[in-house]
């Protein structure tokens, strides 16, 4: 006597899901940090490329009495922190730009709008150490 018999041969997904899932979880997960970091990256070069920064981290490498409470050489000291708006000739700035110096640290903090030139409401130095603020705009 012959046994008639049918193969039930599982689909792909009922095969495969239990790496399927994981590795698309895990693979969202990666894409999403990328582009968080791109973001990241993005919005933090286009503070450093600013003028306001540039021009306002020159002077402050240039200023004796700051070079005297932090050392020389003087330069930018991890993450640039805050925001800065522009559209045409017109934006404002509010930026938080740690530094550092052979002797310290210290924080430049700036606030700024533009209407064709940057007129500067704060700009200043904080030194760590002495926890005094040494006040840019006064000359």
């Amino acid at each position: 006597m012959e046994e008639n018999y049918t193969e039930v041969r599982k689909s792909w997904w009922d095969r495969n899901w239990k790496w399927f899932v994981p590795t698309g979880c895990l693979s969202l997960l990666v894409l999403l940090g990328l582009f968080i970091t791109a973001v990241f990256f993005g919005v933090t070069s286009m503070m450093k490329d600013s003028d306001v920064y540039k021009e306002t981290l020159t002077e402050v490498k240039h200023n004796k009495v700051i070079i005297e409470k932090l050392g020389n050489p003087i330069e930018a000291d991890g993450m640039t922190s805050g925001n800065i708006s522009l559209s045409n000739d017109t934006g404002n700035c509010d930026l938080q730009i740690p530094i550092k110096g052979s002797k310290g640290k210290g924080t430049i903090f700036i606030v700024a709008e533009k209407r064709g030139t940057w007129k500067y409401s704060v700009k200043s130095v904080y030194i760590e150490a002495t926890k005094e603020e040494i006040d840019l705009l006064k000359k």
